[in-house]
């Protein structure tokens, strides 16, 4: 199984007798869905529905959540939070010696429940951005894992579609549904208000979502300065996580369908594309007429 220690990863803790029900009202995820043991995606939103932070949240004990969030983004999220909590019963603090690593197996014989996988650590999580055939578990604690193994744990999330921000989009530059969000439990588009709600809710019922989170293979190796993806010479999307000639990209699939039916290549510089929707995805570029991206 590897291990790798995520440097760039910082943990926030929630808690307090009100830490629940603001978070629950205030972040895309659906806590009455989160289980002990396991990590789920989300973010905080603008009031304009973009994604100001995103961030894996786990329980970590009674009345208490973890926020793994871009350790260079966590002092700024932890002052929007306390700014968003009023007069609520929560305090947030950085949890400054808590480290944060990732390990996967693709030994489908694994159970999760194996004490090889270390799921009975109360430190080691289960990964839900990933299927569970893979094994990809979250820990936090003294493990720091092999710094080496980031090329590794790049290309696993490139081949299960699984994006984070800095790396294939930016902050305030991105809504829940161009990462896929609608699409892998990181938004519950079934539970109350939160920041940015009504935007969510507006662009999924309307079918409005374009711009969608894919996964790209090269016919060479990609060049890191060429990540803006083209049909025609026309811009149609960028390139985010590469590894080789694997990569990540953020497309408005209705262009690259036209692409595709006319047979115009998809480019990133000179190099040409080909493009898979994720597995737990419900859309098909090929069918990108405003159905698209619905549940």
């Amino acid at each position: 199984m590897a291990l790798v220690h995520l440097a760039d990863r910082a943990v926030i803790l929630a808690e307090g007798p009100d830490a629940e029900t603001l978070l629950q009202n205030t972040l895309t995820p659906d806590l009455a869905q989160l289980k002990e043991g396991e990590a789920r995606p989300g973010a905080l939103l603008t009031p304009q529905g973009k994604i100001l932070f995103d961030f894996l949240i786990s329980r970590a004990g009674a009345d208490a959540f973890r926020l793994d969030c871009r350790k260079d983004v966590a002092e700024d999220f932890i002052k929007r939070l306390t700014f968003l909590r009023v007069r609520a019963k929560v305090n947030f603090s950085l949890q400054e010696q808590e480290l944060v690593s990732a390990s996967w197996d693709d030994d489908s014989s694994l159970s999760e429940n194996d004490s090889t996988s270390g799921e009975t650590d109360s430190t080691s999580l289960t990964d839900r951005r990933f299927p569970a055939s893979v094994s990809v578990f979250r820990h936090y604690g003294p493990t720091a894992g092999d710094a080496s193994l980031l090329d590794e744990w790049h290309l696993l999330r490139i081949e299960h579609g699984v994006p984070e921000s800095g790396m294939d989009y930016e902050l305030s530059d991105a809504f829940p549904h161009d990462i896929l969000f609608d699409q892998n439990g990181g938004t519950g588009l079934r539970k109350g208000c939160y920041v940015g709600q009504e935007v969510v809710s507006r662009m999924h019922h309307r079918g409005t979502a374009r711009r969608r989170l894919v996964i790209t293979q090269g016919n060479a190796d990609f060049a890191p300065e060429n990540k803006d993806v083209t049909a025609g010479g026309k811009a149609i999307g960028h390139l985010g996580t590469i590894v080789g000639d694997k990569a990540l990209a953020i497309l408005r699939i209705d262009r690259a369908a036209e692409a595709q039916a006319t047979s115009i290549p998809i480019m990133a510089g000179d190099i040409e594309l080909t493009l898979r929707v994720p597995a737990y995805a419900n859309f098909s570029i090929a069918a990108a007429d405003g159905e698209a991206g619905q549940s």
